[in-house]
């Protein structure tokens, strides 16, 4: 079976780690990588919750992928929690903007499977650890720099990516927006009716009070005409 060309990180410590049928090694807890050329060397798993010890995978020791589970080749490197962190990492680092406030979280990525290299970072506004929490894209020529901890972006707001995920309150947001927009919309068709109706209305009085006083005068008109020929001894 042929691996995968990109893979997100968290997929890859979402599997489990195994080195035949039988030979367990654990499910992925972080990664190793370079963070100055954003490129992902490898991941550790750790064996069981009662293992202090750490198996050290790089991305060329992985045969194939089945479900749940990657196969690896060869032997790990042993090693423990303490040494791995002092490892750089950006993973759960914190994306600075151009005005230096932070606006989220380094997440996840997406790294090519036969090099190593990261395509892009996958950023979540608090903690990434949240399920179903939104992501947006951070691209590498979006970084202007970064230290142990802090990446600093040419951005201002989480609002300059692209959004990748929606989050259900997101959605839901997006939601109720659309319901109050359309529901501002229906409102402002009735104001409009109504504003004609209320016209029209007014033209009809006012076409009736002008035919009322043209009828009235007619009628004084006809009355003085009458008055005068009762008046006028030559008529």
């Amino acid at each position: 079976m042929k691996l995968p060309k990109e893979f997100l990180l968290s997929e890859l410590l979402r599997h489990n780690v195994k080195g035949n049928a039988t030979l367990n090694y654990g499910n992925g807890e972080n990664v190793w990588m370079h963070p100055p050329v954003h490129r992902i060397l490898g991941w550790y798993s750790r064996p069981s919750n009662l293992d202090l010890k750490r198996n050290v995978w790089k991305l060329n020791q992985i045969s194939q992928i089945i479900d749940n589970d990657i196969f690896v080749k060869g032997d790990p490197a042993i090693s423990d929690l303490a040494t791995l962190n002092r490892f750089p990492n950006l993973i759960e680092a914190s994306l600075v903007n151009s005005e230096g406030s932070k606006i989220g979280v380094i997440a996840d990525f997406l790294f090519e499977m036969k090099t190593g290299n990261i395509k892009f970072y996958l950023i979540s506004r608090s903690n990434p650890r949240i399920p179903g929490s939104s992501r947006w894209k951070l691209n590498i020529e979006n970084i202007v720099d970064q230290q142990p901890g802090l990446v600093f972006s040419s951005c201002v707001s989480l609002d300059d990516f692209p959004l990748i995920k929606s989050s259900i309150k997101y959605e839901f947001f997006k939601k109720g927006k659309k319901i109050i927009d359309r529901f501002d919309d229906m409102k402002n068709t009735a104001t409009n009716r109504l504003e004609d109706w209320l016209e029209e209305d007014e033209d009809i009085n006012q076409k009736s009070e002008f035919n009322r006083n043209s009828f009235y005068n007619e009628k004084e008109q006809v009355r003085s005409f009458r008055n005068k020929r009762e008046d006028d001894p030559w008529i």
